[in-house]
């Protein structure tokens, strides 16, 4: 348990990545602040089972990540309970599709706050208190959308285009503070949200189940094949190590190819 006595905070982890990402640090060891919506018995239930799994304390945050001031507090809460934080993952995200002429600015907002902003507000929070201890991992799930476009999604795309830079730039500033400062751009990856949408894409396309999978969701794939949220976690793990201490500045690529093409 490589992590023990580090304390995390994971945004956006009551489901997918998040939750497979607090599940793979709590398993190393470290207490994890999650934070996301969803049904409170569910949510109480996974917390249990963090500290199960770390033998240390798990918190619950309901924090709004379009809030800078309701992050601030998150932050400050995670540092008084459990110490540091020595990690944070920021992987709360929304999406909307829409051609740019149309895209509610509402819903441009929104986006650029929780993908990207979120991330800004984090980072300025968390940054001293690792100067302070020497020793800090900041992971931003970004997307291979942080390196291509596809169309109709211009908040989103332009969102983690921003945490792409916003990471390079943050990991020169601490790069001699013993922090790292890295994104994990991955393709698309299989969650239940994903799944949920394919009966729908089925019945408007008029295509089979395999028809939706291979030529529309893992059309850009070479792989054809979906990047499943332990992948992800397992890299997020990885740059937690110390092995991984000379990373900083990255953008990993988990993407079946892709961004290859």
């Amino acid at each position: 348990m490589f992590l023990k006595g580090k304390s995390a905070i994971v945004t956006g982890s009551t489901s997918g990545i998040g939750l497979a990402c607090a599940r793979a640090l709590a398993h190393a060891g470290a207490s994890v602040m999650i934070n996301g919506f969803g049904d409170a018995d569910a949510i109480e239930k996974e917390r249990q089972e963090l500290e199960a799994l770390s033998g240390a304390r798990a918190l619950y945050s309901a924090a709004d990540m379009g809030d800078g001031a309701a992050i601030a507090a998150m932050v400050e809460t995670a540092h008084a309970e459990l110490g540091g934080p020595d990690i944070v993952i920021n992987n709360a995200g929304i999406q909307h599709v829409s051609p740019v002429e149309d895209f509610p600015v509402e819903k441009w907002n929104a986006i650029l706050a929780i993908n990207l902003s979120s991330v800004f507000h984090m980072m300025q929070h968390v940054v001293p208190l690792m100067k302070a201890k020497q020793w800090g991992r900041i992971i931003s799930t970004a997307s291979a959308h942080s390196l291509i476009a596809s169309p109709n999604k211009s908040a989103y795309v332009a969102a983690k285009h921003g945490v792409a830079g916003l990471t390079k730039t943050v990991a020169l500033e601490t790069a001699q503070h013993g922090i790292t400062v890295n994104a994990i751009s991955p393709g698309y990856v299989w969650t239940p949200l994903v799944e949920k949408q394919i009966p729908d894409t089925m019945a408007t396309r008029g295509l089979t189940r395999e028809q939706v999978i291979n030529d529309v969701l893992l059309a850009a794939q070479p792989t054809k094949q979906f990047v499943t949220v332990d992948q992800v976690a397992a890299m997020a793990l990885y740059l937690c190590r110390d092995e991984a201490s000379a990373i900083t500045g990255a953008n990993m690529s988990l993407d079946g190819g892709w961004t290859a093409q």
